[in-house]
């Protein structure tokens, strides 16, 4: 058991991997995480089944199978396939937690972003599909998706909302998920049934935003680094007072589980920073931090956990974010170029891995 990860669970932060492959499921890789790294779930998402399926000749008696299907169809079939088995490796987990984790999530499609009617039709039809309790459906945070959210979550559904950059837009998720709640609990479902994460992208707002720092130059490039984790940390504080509201004691006196803040992106991509940073920073009651397996094995190694490392930090958040604006970067314009990058690259993946898919039931 790795001390460090089970310090951090400890902590209250539920150790999710941003990574799923049938070769994972099988070959007994995640069960290793499973017992040792103190993983209690998993999050997927088109560019890691685009690079599961390329890689994995574990597929191939599945394609054999489905040479009549289009290839939606068969993408489906496949990516439901990996869902449902590793749901099954974690349902003690989500026993031992009453569904708050031992969560699998399963994206909708790249191209329905911007579709709210898409979405909602889909989210459904990916739960029946893999029907088991422990999966999470992800929705984009996108102005279409917020009232697919609403929809998905009313219908009795748990959801997993992906690419939040700011906090503005995670504030309207929030909304969205009472608002779901809410017309859940008119539809006569069981509230304490549904559980949410928000997924809080933490790395990619560094990236974008060290750009522009380095543009500007001088004394603004001390300022790298800095954004993604005061970003981060100043959305737990809207968590927070969400669950001040009368609207929200309202929804937790009738069963209503807290929407979960989610921390997505935690791989540095700047070799230049600690390589735990978006773990070791972001460290609070209620959390969850998703990621992929090289961070895991690096916090594993040498990640330090020093207790609560946000809620005491919300004014130098907030004094960050300050010296960011003076020095001439637009957050909201850097969020939403990354919203909309975000799609973009998604996209892009699902692009390959329709090819991936095509190509592979051609050769069956």
């Amino acid at each position: 058991m790795s001390e460090n990860l089970k310090k951090l669970s400890d902590a209250g932060v539920s150790v999710w991997l941003d990574d799923l492959s049938r070769e994972r499921i099988t070959g007994g890789g995640l069960v290793d995480l499973i017992k040792a790294s103190s993983v209690v779930g998993v999050t997927t998402n088109p560019t890691i089944f685009a690079a599961a399926l390329a890689d994995g000749e574990s597929y191939a008696e599945q394609v054999k199978t489905l040479v009549d299907k289009s290839v939606d169809e068969a993408i489906t079939a496949l990516t439901t396939e990996d869902v449902r088995n590793a749901c099954d490796l974690f349902s003690d987990t989500f026993a031992a937690t009453g569904g708050k984790d031992g969560r699998v999530s399963i994206e909708v499609s790249p191209a329905l972003a911007r579709d709210t009617e898409g979405t909602i039709a889909q989210a459904k039809e990916l739960a029946a599909l893999v029907g088991k309790p422990e999966v999470l459906i992800k929705i984009p945070a996108t102005k279409e998706g917020l009232p697919a959210i609403t929809e998905v979550i009313g219908s009795g559904i748990s959801v997993n909302v992906t690419l939040i950059f700011s906090l503005d837009r995670y504030q309207e998720v929030i909304d969205a998920y009472e608002a779901g709640l809410e017309k859940a609990l008119a539809n006569g479902e069981d509230l304490s049934k549904i559980q949410s994460v928000a997924s809080f992208f933490v790395s990619r707002v560094d990236s974008e935003v060290d750009k522009r720092l380095d543009a500007i130059g001088g004394d603004a490039t001390k300022l790298k680094g800095k954004t993604a984790v005061a970003n981060a940390r100043l959305a737990y504080e809207v968590y927070e007072k969400s669950l001040q509201t009368d609207r929200w004691r309202t929804l937790a006196d009738a069963g209503a589980n807290p929407q979960r803040p989610l921390w997505a992106s935690t791989g540095v991509k700047n070799p230049d920073y600690s390589d735990t940073m978006y773990v070791a920073e972001l460290i609070a009651p209620n959390t969850v931090n998703t990621m992929p397996e090289k961070t895991l094995l690096a916090f594993a190694d040498h990640g330090e956990v020093a207790g609560d490392t946000i809620t005491a930090n919300y004014d130098d958040a907030r004094a960050v974010l300050a010296a960011i604006a003076e020095a001439g970067v637009d957050l909201a314009d850097v969020t939403q170029v990354l919203e909309d990058e975000g799609v973009q690259k998604f996209d892009d993946s699902w692009q390959e891995l329709t090819e991936t898919v095509k190509t592979a039931l051609g050769a069956a």
